[in-house]
């Protein structure tokens, strides 16, 4: 039973690794209940835009709230997200459509669940947004939040021709 254990754990460290785009560095966390269930805080930088940070904020479920609920290979999906300019931005070439790109994303499950990170560029208001949201084939879940930068302002620098620029 022993090995099954730690075979269990060993196979869950190697799937709830990042799966592309920015990596996540772990700056942070807490217990935030007697079972040791964690409060993870990270940081992604912006792989395309330089002098962008975004903080998100993950629920890890612990050995016990695993082996208690039977939900070996899966974590909640509920994140939070708050971005900033952490230095002069200087904007590289991204997706200026309406869809945008993902910036990042984690694996949450064995198979199908992951967190990602969007970002759209608001060519209007000139605004960087950024979508922290679940992907899961399962229920195509609605769980999401939203941060912003405003580029008004912040003498953004932009490596390639700025959007709408003439």
């Amino acid at each position: 039973m022993r090995y099954v254990s730690l075979a269990m754990a060993l196979l869950a460290a190697v799937v709830l690794t990042p799966a592309s785009g920015a990596s996540a560095q772990e700056i942070g966390g807490f217990s935030n209940d007697w079972t040791g269930n964690r409060i993870i805080v990270e940081a992604i930088a912006d792989p395309k835009i330089q002098g962008v940070t975004c903080h998100i904020t993950r629920f890890d479920r612990s050995v016990f709230d695993r082996l208690s609920k039977g939900k070996w290979f899966e974590d909640p999906s509920n994140t939070s997200i708050a971005c900033r300019q952490t230095a002069s931005l200087i904007i590289g070439p991204i997706d200026v459509s309406s869809h945008g790109e993902d910036i990042f994303s984690e694996r949450m499950s064995l198979i199908f669940k992951h967190i990602a990170v969007r970002r759209i560029y608001y060519e209007k208001n000139e605004t960087l947004i950024y979508i922290a949201y679940s992907r899961e084939v399962k229920d195509a879940s609605a769980k999401m939040s939203v941060s912003t930068i405003p580029l008004y302002g912040a003498n953004a620098q932009w490596s390639g021709r700025k959007p709408g620029a003439r």
